[in-house]
Order: structure tokens, then sequence, then C-alpha cells
């Protein structure tokens, strides 16, 4: 699907950088991200929205290979011969995905905590999606009304309250009507997909940063032989004090670890 996406324009002789959200995220995500890396001296850095969320267009389709290809058809329009390619949780399956996929489009991969293999069970997100399929807003409220509404609604399922604000960023107002505007059907049928990794054989051989937050699960040790056998030049970073959403929780340190991996200029 012709993928939704936005531009910070950076230095013309370095390589640009895109940047990929995780699941239920959208390029507004990356925003803040892609003026640091910018004022830090990068290249032009496009953020994008994945299929069945933000902009995009909604498609019953979702694997990685499926997303890859997106991010490939956008590159060929955007005569993007080659990038560096950051990518969080589900982005970063995507770039790692991509990056196996066609190595020749990707000078530098960076995946911001996420490893390919299996992650998180399918029944805790399952649950959240139940969860946002069953909010009721009644027509005529205000934005704020509405958000709290919806809020009050998810608290029972979702307690965490970052997570919820972070869900409740895809609520939206359609003709006066509140809607998601994610796709959440697309997103159920395919969890065991997002959540699993495809089957690869052959190594990506660029250099690749594996990024992740020390207080999150998602980069272990038990995954290392994985990284090690696909991205046999990967380095593995550890962020002191991050969670999943690393460059939420530690953003100086993020775009200092992001800058320092980029090639000299």
């Amino acid at each position: 699907v012709p993928l939704a996406h936005a531009e910070v324009r950076g230095r013309g002789d370095r390589p640009p950088l895109v940047l990929l959200h995780g699941l239920f995220g959208s390029h507004g995500n990356f925003q803040t991200v892609a003026k640091a890396l910018v004022r830090g001296g990068s290249g032009k850095v496009l953020t994008l929205d994945a299929r069945n969320h933000g902009g995009s267009p909604h498609s019953p389709l979702m694997t990685y290979e499926a997303m890859s290809l997106d991010v490939q058809h956008l590159l060929t329009r955007l005569g993007i011969t080659k990038c560096i390619l950051l990518g969080h949780s589900m982005g970063g399956k995507t770039a790692m995905t991509l990056a196996l996929q066609r190595p020749d489009l990707v000078e530098r991969l960076i995946s911001v905590d996420i490893s390919p293999v299996s992650t998180a069970s399918v029944s805790e997100f399952s649950a959240y999606i139940s969860a946002m399929k069953s909010v009721k807003i009644p027509d005529g409220l205000s934005r704020s009304a509405a958000r709290q509404l919806a809020d009050d609604q998810l608290r029972p399922v979702v307690q965490l309250p970052q997570l919820r604000q972070f869900l409740l960023t895809n609520l939206v107002e359609v003709e006066g009507r509140y809607v998601w505007r994610v796709n959440l059907e697309a997103i159920s049928q395919h969890l065991a997909d997002i959540m699993n990794f495809p089957v690869f054989h052959k190594p990506y051989p660029g250099p690749a940063l594996f990024l992740g937050g020390s207080n999150s699960p998602y980069i272990s040790s038990k995954d290392y032989p994985e990284i090690q056998r696909l991205f046999p030049k990967a380095d593995v970073q550890h962020i002191e004090g991050a969670g999943h959403i690393v460059h939420l929780d530690k953003f100086e340190e993020f775009i200092t670890a992001v800058l320092n991996f980029l090639p000299p200029p």
C-alpha cells in the first residue's frame, strides 16, 4: 500500500534515515527524534505510517513481508537507492525483514528494543484490542471529553497510564464520530504474525545496532545467537533505565547512540 510519510530535511551529503514505528504507533512517534537527528548532522529523515496505522491505507494483510514491500515501494517512489533503516518494535522487525530481503537498499540497520525472534504473548495484545473495540463514545462530545471517556473504558484492561495514553493517540474524529484510525480487525487477525519473525537463511552483511532498554525483556542474551546468525556485524547496546519505548524514556541517550552509529561524514 502507498504509505503516508513526513520528511525532515537534513544534510544532502549523508544517507537518508527511514524511521519505522511500532504496533499502534504512527509517524508522529518519531517527529522529535527526526528533528534531533537532523540537528545532530544526519541526512534527511523520513517518518512513515505502517499499513493499517496513522494516515496509511488499511489492508486485510499484515505480515512483515507485506510491510517490508510497502517500505521498498516508498523508497522507489522517492528515488532512494540506499538508506539507514531504524525501526522500533514491530517497525524493527519490518526493518530487519527489509534488510534481509534487500540488503542492497540498507546501508545500516538499527533495531530498537526488538530481536529477530518471537516476542510477547499474543494474549496481552488481544486483550488490548478487545478493550479498544468495546469503547463506546456518544456523538457530539468534545475531543477531551471523548478521550477521557475512552480512557475510563480502557482502564480495567490497560492498567498502565502511559500505555493508555499511547493507544488513545489513535482515537480520531471522523464526521462527528470518534473512531480508531488503526485497523483493529487486520491487526487482531495477524497478531501471531506480528509477534513472530519470518524465517531467513542468508544473513544481512551490513552494520547493525540492536538498541534495547535495560528495563525491557525484548533484547535478551538468549536472543544473541539468532542476532549473530542473521546480523553477524551486529552490536548490541542497552540504555540504562529505559523501558520498551527507549526513545521516550531516555531521549538524549537514544539520540546520542543513534548519531554515534551513523557512518562518519
